[in-house]
């Protein structure tokens, strides 16, 4: 793609870095931004900027928070024996909207895929077990292994069912509502609302 300016070029190649995001649709966003009001434009620049800047991973559960702590973890409403182990923060935002789950998180950041060069120790899967070992912040009763249904999900939950069973905490897996392949990102919410409602023990 020829451009007449190494400016807008520049903007192009950034852009186009985003997922799902091609060279022409990259094109069509600056050009778009070029029409703006430069007011508009920093709103913009600077609301991405503090993405790196002021957002925070909380520290118990590593959800995206404005805080050290996020509203979840502090929130005296949910159900505090209740960790909820899930991929990626789309995960907590899936299950959040189904308004059928009370209890906390855990965010891995992943799953176990040796082919990608993934392993437990690239994942928060220690933080997770000193979370339930020592009680901190809160004593964990029951743990949702809520992961992918893929091999890499089912050999995740395999390998924290393991880790988990020494502690004594029960252990549970969404019910197959979830379809085998999918993720929870596009799971509709009657679906994933029915299988967090249903969670079975996990049998590994």
């Amino acid at each position: 793609m020829t451009l007449p300016s190494r400016i807008l070029e520049q903007a192009v190649e950034q852009l186009s870095t985003l997922p799902g995001v091609g060279k022409r649709s990259a094109l069509r966003y600056a050009l778009h931004l070029m029409k703006q009001d430069e007011p508009a434009v920093r709103d913009l620049s600077e609301s991405l900027l503090r993405l790196k800047t002021d957002l925070h991973r909380c520290r118990y559960c590593h959800n995206v928070s404005d805080t050290e702590v996020c509203p979840i973890c502090s929130s005296e409403k949910r159900q505090r024996g209740i960790v909820c182990v899930v991929e990626n923060v789309q995960d907590v935002m899936a299950l959040e909207n189904t308004q059928q789950y009370r209890g906390l998180y855990h965010v891995l950041g992943g799953v176990i895929s040796p082919i990608d060069g993934v392993g437990p120790s690239d994942l928060a899967i220690a933080s997770l077990l000193r979370r339930v070992e020592s009680g901190d912040p809160y004593p964990v009763e029951e743990v949702i292994l809520a992961l992918p249904t893929t091999m890499e999900g089912d050999t995740t939950n395999f390998y924290l069912s393991r880790q988990l069973r020494p502690l004594g905490v029960k252990i549970t897996t969404l019910a197959r509502g979830v379809a085998v392949g999918d993720s929870l990102e596009y799971a509709d919410e009657i679906t994933l609302g029915r299988s967090i409602a249903g969670r079975i023990p996990f049998e590994g």
